[in-house]
């Protein structure tokens, strides 16, 4: 490879680029092998498996969803309902919204999930 810094960088790009692919493939056989999916705890609709985030993450809760994709779980209230005497379970809100990050972000995130995926495939092996 000619020392050309640009050319550098394009190899670098293809191989995060490449790494992401194969990750992406991987979360969905992992996924598809997960059925039933989990439901998220603490959530009342969502099913999904928490992602940890990588350190200085600005992303909110990260998911691995049954689809085998990368979502933000965001769970709220509708304040307006609150307000006139609504209960606070019926209205709460989940809201998954799929992820559309950089290549070199995905990797660090679905790297993560992969290794939830699998930490959850061997908890039911031991369970049985």
């Amino acid at each position: 490879m000619a020392d050309d810094p640009l050319q550098h960088r394009a190899y670098a790009d293809a191989i995060v680029e490449r790494a992401a692919g194969q990750l992406r493939d991987l979360l969905k056989t992992l996924a598809g092998q997960l059925q039933p999916f989990p439901a998220f705890p603490g959530a009342m609709f969502a099913y999904g498996i928490e992602v940890d985030p990588p350190g200085g993450a600005d992303l909110g809760c990260v998911i691995l969803a049954d689809d085998g994709e990368l979502y933000e779980l965001q769970i709220g209230l509708d304040d307006e309902e609150i307000a006139r005497g609504g209960d606070h379970v019926a209205t709460r809100q989940e809201e998954t919204v799929k992820l559309d990050l950089p290549p070199a972000d995905y990797v660090t995130y679905a790297h993560r999930a992969v290794q939830a995926a699998i930490a959850e495939l061997e908890r039911r092996q031991e369970a049985g």
